[in-house]
């Protein structure tokens, strides 16, 4: 059974800029190594194999990218149901030490803690994923169970 893969409007697009910027890469080392496809004294050509090696990573890149979007599904954010944790909210807790976070729960394409977008998949977002407001939730972590309480989802 094929899973629809979730995703905000933002992350759509940056796949979708993503896999155009691949496909770029992909005809920009085609032709690279048509250009150096001439092996030299010992038989072999090691920029050729690189470049091939490059263009295999790339190819991979782009099967997975558009395998996900051909499955792919756009939340509308104003249908969402807000009573409880799911992708495409944003969620605000409260950390033990009073201190308040907030996070929108993504799919894992998407995810980039830094910008506060956590994977639906990590173990915070699998901790997160249907809880409610004022439930606690705890999380292991490298310095031990963090306890957080969940403010508001919208």
């Amino acid at each position: 059974m094929t899973h629809k893969v979730l995703l905000t409007k933002e992350g759509h697009q940056k796949l979708t800029q993503e896999l155009a910027n691949l496909k770029q890469k992909q005809n920009h080392l085609v032709i690279q190594i048509e250009e150096v496809a001439q092996p030299d004294e010992s038989g072999q050509d090691g920029l050729a194999q690189q470049l091939k090696e490059e263009l295999e990573i790339v190819l991979e890149k782009i099967d997975k990218l558009e395998a996900a979007l051909s499955i792919s599904t756009i939340i509308n954010r104003q249908q969402i149901d807000k009573t409880a944790i799911q992708i495409g909210c944003w969620v605000k807790i409260k950390l033990s030490s009073q201190e308040e976070k907030e996070f929108e729960i993504v799919h894992e394409l998407e995810a980039d803690p830094s910008l506060g977008k956590i994977s639906h998949r990590s173990p915070f977002g699998q901790a997160l994923i249907g809880k409610k407001i004022n439930q606690t939730i705890e999380v292991d972590a490298p310095v031990g169970k963090i306890t957080y309480k969940v403010i508001s989802i919208n």
